[in-house]
This record gives C-alpha cells, structure tokens and sequence, in this order.
C-alpha cells in the first residue's frame, strides 16, 4: 500500500499530535499513547500514525493510491490549522518517489473537505 510521510518541525510535537487524535477521532478510530508519544488514525481505506519526537511531529499515512493525497490533506490541514500560531508546514514525501502535497498557513481547502 503506498505511503506519505512528513516530518513537522515544533517545539510541541506532543501537544498538536494529541490534539490531532482527538480530533480526527469523531469520524475515524483513534489512539493516543502519551506515555509513548505515539497515536494511530484508521480511516476508511487507509491508516495514519502520529510520533511525537524531540522537536518534530513524524506523521504517516497509507492507503491506495486514489487516496493517499486525501490523507495527506487531511492530517496536514488540520495540523496547520491547529498550529496557525506558529505557523507550521507539512510536506509529505511518498514511498514511490513522486512528490507528496503540502499544507501551509494561508492554504484553502478544497471545497468538499473543508474544515469541521
């Protein structure tokens, strides 16, 4: 199954990751360990993890190919969205080489996934 991933830089990884989880868990299955600093997102048709690190949010996600970018779009816009203070940036960079998407501040979302 293919897979994205991105590595967010933030001084509160553990913080977005948690809020990230509990948000995205009103309509997809969520984990979140903090002990661990670690969460897991099951979506219809795909999976996401979320790794608190020392000064970094390491996010995945897989699903089949027509969704990946859905994904990807999902998680980094809402991580952007809850991050606006500090204006984070998610770049996701695929396991096949060709180029992931990337959610920024000031981003629009497309108009059948916009926010909640």
């Amino acid at each position: 199954m293919p897979r994205s991933e991105a590595r967010v830089a933030t001084d509160r990884p553990q913080r977005y990751a948690k809020q990230l989880a509990s948000h995205l868990g009103r309509r997809s299955e969520t984990s979140w360990d903090e002990a661990t600093g670690e969460g897991r997102i099951v979506f219809q048709g795909g999976t996401g993890t979320l790794t608190a690190a020392e000064g970094a949010l390491l996010l995945s996600v897989e699903a089949d190919a027509e969704r990946l970018a859905l994904f990807e779009d999902v998680v980094g816009r809402h991580l952007v969205r809850f991050g606006a203070k500090d204006e984070l940036v998610v770049e996701w960079h695929r396991d096949s080489g060709e180029p992931g998407t990337t959610q920024r501040k000031g981003d629009e979302p497309d108009a059948a996934h916009r926010p909640d």
